[in-house]
């Protein structure tokens, strides 16, 4: 079989999007000895950053074009059998880019042929609803959402939902998991007691040391570790929903 492409994917900014995406990547390349490929799509390039590049060029939407072959852009990271695509500034035009090549499906394409090296590919994407997002959606085996507890937290969700509607090219699985949980809080407690499905990661100062660090979680701490446990935990549901959709 193919490698399977898991989306990390948020309508804004600050629920632990890029931290999710790596840590993912780092269990499936760690814990799952995956051959593993995380393909930084957010011009931020914040998940290049952490590991280990610095996102400087201009070629990363000039692969998107096909311009130039996208597999030699892939990098070696610190942590074996995790690859990077890295992303640079050239991306922030990317939905400009998109719209005027007007092919819906390109990244699927470029991701189909990246599954024929790698088993997992994670891919950390721009927010919003976007030309990008929905070729991303395209793409995906699986779409991991972040959200941190509140009583908008299901809006989220179910905003994405309500994109991807009836139109069957988007219908693809997601995975909502509460981020950036504090247990302390009244009203995380409440709004965790209201999907206790979802998958949950605490906030944790070990994840705000990844960008100084410039490391996975997992190779910060001991692998028993409450922050690395919980990423273990998330990675098992995703292998776990990647294996049911394919049975």
């Amino acid at each position: 079989m193919n490698g399977r492409t898991i989306a990390v994917y948020s309508l804004k900014g600050g629920v632990g999007k890029t931290t999710l995406a790596v840590n993912l990547a780092w269990a499936a390349a760690s814990l799952s000895s995956r051959r593993t490929l995380l393909w930084d799509l957010d011009g931020q390039a914040a998940a290049t950053y952490i590991l280990g590049h610095d996102g400087t060029g201009k070629k990363a939407q000039a692969a998107i074009r096909r311009d130039l072959d996208p597999a030699k852009l892939i990098a070696p990271t610190a942590t074996d059998r995790l690859s990077l695509l890295p992303a640079d500034r050239s991306l922030r035009g990317l939905d400009v880019e998109f719209h005027e090549l007007d092919k819906k499906k390109r990244l699927a394409k470029i991701a189909g042929d990246f599954a024929r090296g790698f088993d997992r590919i994670l891919i950390d994407c721009p927010p919003g609803l976007t030309d990008t997002s929905e070729q991303i959606l395209r793409a995906a085996d699986l779409v991991i959402v972040p959200v941190i507890p509140s009583p908008l937290a299901r809006r989220a969700l179910e905003a994405i939902e309500e994109h991807m509607g009836g139109r069957k090219a988007l219908r693809v699985p997601l995975l909502p998991v509460f981020s950036m949980v504090d247990r302390r809080r009244a009203l995380h407690r409440e709004t965790l007691a209201d999907a206790p499905d979802w998958p949950v990661i605490p906030m944790a100062s070990a994840y705000e040391r990844m960008t100084e660090a410039r490391a996975p979680i997992g190779m910060l701490g001991g692998r028993k570790s409450a922050p690395v446990a919980a990423i273990a935990a998330l990675w098992q549901t995703v292998e776990k929903r990647l294996a049911a959709s394919a049975s």
